[in-house]
């Protein structure tokens, strides 16, 4: 009989809030930085839309294709990147950076994982 559990870590959880974050913060931004109803329903929308498709595409674990831990990097920072930016520019500097912070240090924990 094998063992066919899934061993998560403390750092698997929080990447995933940290995910759910980011497509959160890129709707709150396109709703609040754009004018409303249009272009501000529209970017709500399409924005954390595509950053969901970008990160099914290329970072989740079932990914439909597959990148080298570069290429991943790439994808997380991209949307990681445009979460903080948001923040930025709705005016919360802080809350951009301490994001960007956070999600930078489980980055680097995670890719380490990742290359042994």
């Amino acid at each position: 009989m094998t063992d066919t559990s899934v061993k998560t870590s403390p750092n698997d959880i929080l990447r995933f809030l940290l995910e759910l974050f980011a497509f959160i913060s890129l709707g709150i931004w396109g709703f609040a930085a754009w004018p409303l109803p249009w272009p501000g329903v529209v970017v709500g929308i399409v924005a954390p839309a595509f950053a969901i498709l970008l990160w099914a595409l290329f970072r989740s674990p079932k990914a439909v294709f597959k990148l080298d831990p570069f290429g991943k990097a790439v994808v997380e920072i991209c949307v990681f990147g445009a979460a903080a930016l948001a923040w930025w520019d709705l005016g919360l500097p802080l809350v951009g950076v301490i994001f960007a912070v956070v999600a930078t240090l489980s980055g680097v924990l995670s890719g380490r994982a990742e290359l042994r």
